[in-house]
């Protein structure tokens, strides 16, 4: 910056310097014009200037004032290039200043970063040391699971009769749907019944299975038959190889028998009980092999009962609630043993008959 003012201070002492010398030779050129005219007048012409020297003294004139227009022409341009240096000088000063500000606001964000940063490592270890702690108390968790994982028999056999019964009631379900695609059954929410809703099997008001509804009960003998000779006692019983049903007992079939609340409440509980009854007797049939299926106190597992309008499992306030109530359910009620040595009695009864390779 210095520099340039240096530059822009010779150039005007220059300027004016010429300037000056300009005007003077000029002024001088003029006089000496004016003196040789007042001295021409003056002489005679023996007196006269030369044309030659006449000429010759204004072709030096016409060339100093071509000289001066040049010199003018030359600082007018570097006039136009030092403004063009200056502007360029400004607008780089300008950037200069920007970059500066930038620079400083970086800094301070750098500055931020590297703090949070800091904080971020020192929360990361503590993080880790509790990650740590954590795992430690993972394994020692673990180790307690592993020593506290002794299988309670009772447990273990619960467990396994109920998903012993929710197959039992899905094969069940499926097979019969294969024989009766339109047949309206479902299992319970509980999975522990098969519903028959509707006029699925009896006709609103009746006790009487139609032909149709009477193939229904037959095939739900058969297939129940087929089904229990797997998980119950008797003469009939097996634990072969072809059932897998491991030492889960079945203590009831109960064929439940329900109404909506239409009508007298003992009409119903009476309709109810004779829908029960009238489906076991078909599903007895002629050899009444069904009645073999024994539990473990050798009482047989097929029984009824009749509950009328008193277990609604839908409002009754619609005809869709009603429907939903008029229904036979086949409830499956699995033996619970209350302790580990009745779980082991089950346990010696079942191998004692796998032994035998058949009933008991």
């Amino acid at each position: 910056m210095r520099r340039l003012e240096r530059n822009r201070a010779r150039v005007e002492d220059e300027e004016s310097v010429f300037f000056t010398m300009t005007d003077m030779t000029i002024s001088f050129l003029l006089i000496i014009m004016i003196l040789l005219a007042f001295f021409a007048t003056l002489l005679s012409d023996d007196e006269t200037v030369p044309l030659s020297a006449y000429e010759g003294v204004r072709q030096e004139r016409d060339d100093l004032r071509l000289e001066n227009q040049s010199l003018r022409s030359t600082i007018e341009a570097l006039q136009t290039e030092l403004a063009r240096i200056t502007s360029a000088l400004e607008t780089v000063r300008t950037e200069r200043d920007e970059l500066r500000t930038e620079l400083a606001r970086l800094r301070d964000k750098n500055e931020a970063l590297r703090a949070r940063l800091s904080a971020l490592e020192e929360e990361n270890d503590l993080l880790r040391a509790r990650i740590d702690q954590l795992i430690a108390e993972i394994e020692r968790l673990r180790e307690e699971i592993a020593q506290l994982q002794v299988v309670n028999p009772l447990e273990a056999y619960l467990s396994q009769a109920i998903n012993q019964r929710r197959e039992i009631l899905v094969e069940l379900r499926d097979r019969l749907l294969i024989e009766f695609p339109e047949l309206q059954v479902v299992i319970s929410p509980e999975q522990d019944a098969l519903r028959f809703q509707g006029e699925g099997l009896f006709r609103s008001g009746s006790s009487q299975l139609e032909p149709r509804q009477r193939q229904i009960a037959e095939a739900m003998g058969r297939l129940l038959d087929e089904i229990l000779v797997c998980f119950t006692l008797g003469e009939r019983a097996e634990r072969g190889p072809d059932c897998d049903s491991g030492n889960a007992l079945i203590e009831a079939v109960q064929i439940e028998g329900h109404t909506d609340s239409d009508g007298p409440d003992l009409n119903n509980l009476r309709l109810s009980t004779d829908r029960a009854n009238a489906t076991l007797l078909v599903m007895l049939d002629e050899d009444r092999t069904i009645l073999a299926h024994k539990n473990l106190r050798g009482q047989p597992v097929m029984s009824v009962s009749g509950y009328g309008e008193m277990r609604p499992i839908e409002t009754n306030e619609t005809a869709e609630g009603k429907a939903a109530n008029r229904r036979i359910d086949l409830r499956i009620i699995m033996y619970a043993p209350s302790t580990v040595e009745e779980v082991e009695e089950v346990g010696r009864r079942l191998d004692a008959l796998r032994t035998a390779g058949g009933s008991e």
